[in-house]
């Protein structure tokens, strides 16, 4: 089902970028609409039918992005990426995956600083 949403999204994004290009724009830019000369519609009637079909798609588009969205969220189901994948450490007092522990503080794993040695060796010039 998913899929099938996803490749009519697409088709509806294809067909408003090819109905906003056919739309005779302020400046003249990228519009096909020339002179009055003959033809079934006039400019005005062909601006209008070519806004009401932007608006269809527009609505259109709109609404399998939000489906798709929604059918997104449904098959995520609550786990993230990083859980799937392993990534990050469990937090404090949590077991990890497969009984593991958490890794201990950060102070438990530096070396200890013995007499007055400072932390950090002196950066050099």
């Amino acid at each position: 089902m998913e899929n099938v949403i996803l490749v009519v999204h697409l088709i509806l994004a294809v067909c408003l970028i090819g109905v906003v290009l056919l739309q005779r724009s302020e400046g003249g830019g990228l519009g096909m609409g020339g002179g009055g000369g003959g033809g079934v519609m006039t400019g005005r009637q062909a601006a209008t039918a070519l806004g009401k079909l932007t608006w269809a798609f527009a609505i259109a588009f709109l609404i399998t992005s939000i489906t798709l969205t929604i059918i997104a969220t449904q098959n995520s189901a609550g786990s993230s990426l990083l859980d799937e994948l392993g990534g990050l450490p469990p937090a404090e007092g949590e077991t990890g995956g497969e009984g593991g522990t958490a890794l201990p503080p950060i102070d438990q794993m530096l070396p200890p600083i013995q007499g007055d040695a400072p932390a950090l060796p002196p950066i050099e010039e």
